[in-house]
């Protein structure tokens, strides 16, 4: 059961596809508000997952490519040099267009690049060293994660899977609280870029206190949002 199905984290409100967002009560900790939105969530999150599965193969390497592209030109814009600089990515599950080129190219480039680890459920994530060559083991629901041996990392720019996201900078990811419990006991906070499709856009996840707004998000099309505090 995840911890949405389990009203833990979820954000109101009641019928939210229906509401406006501007009715919504961000502080709002209403239990039936929690679960309502929890449903909402689920429907949405299936919904853009079959959006994306339907993409055929040649459609999907084109965003990643694109999306690599955007993400690669932000990062340069902020962090000239990357000799030196930990970054965070992920191995691409249930469609996600494929970034590995990209942290290919940061390790290439002298960068240190990891990877998030479930190592205790429900607990905040750890990020093992990866690179090209690392023998990679099996972790939790079966995606490939760099062996225990490898070292740990602290990332100072970490890429956060979406399946949807809005405009205030808000993610909706996979129902399992992983990213935002790991964002809120990080000292220093990563710059986090989520990196997702367009299409993929709502107009609202109607975030709860718990829900951590990233840094930035970039889609095929570029950068969408970008917070100026970041």
């Amino acid at each position: 059961m995840s911890d949405e199905d389990r009203g833990d984290y979820a954000s109101p409100p009641c019928a939210a596809k229906e509401i406006a967002p501007d009715y919504f009560d961000p502080l709002s900790v209403d239990p039936a508000q929690a679960r309502d939105v929890a449903r909402w969530r689920r429907a949405e999150r299936n919904r853009l997952l079959a959006a994306r599965r339907s993409q055929d193969v040649a459609a999907l390497r084109a965003v990643g490519q694109a999306l690599a592209s955007h993400v690669a030109g932000l990062v340069a814009a902020r962090f000239p040099s990357l000799n030196g600089l930990t970054l965070s990515g992920y191995w691409p599950i249930q469609s996600e267009p494929d970034l590995r080129p990209l942290l290919s190219a940061w390790h290439a480039a002298g960068a240190a690049v990891a990877l998030p680890v479930v190592e205790t459920r429900h607990a905040p994530l750890v990020f093992r060293r990866w690179t090209p060559d690392t023998r990679m083991v099996r972790g939790e629901w079966n995606i490939p994660v760099p062996p225990p041996e490898a070292d740990r990392l602290r990332p100072r720019i970490a890429l956060a899977p979406l399946v949807g996201w809005d405009g205030e900078g808000y993610r909706l990811g996979y129902g399992g609280g992983y990213f935002d419990r790991t964002l809120a006991a990080m000292q220093p906070r990563p710059f986090v870029i989520g990196v997702g499709l367009q299409g993929a856009r709502l107009a609202s996840i109607y975030p709860q206190p718990h829900d951590i707004r990233l840094d930035a998000i970039v889609t095929e099309a570029g950068v969408q949002v970008l917070r100026e505090n970041a």
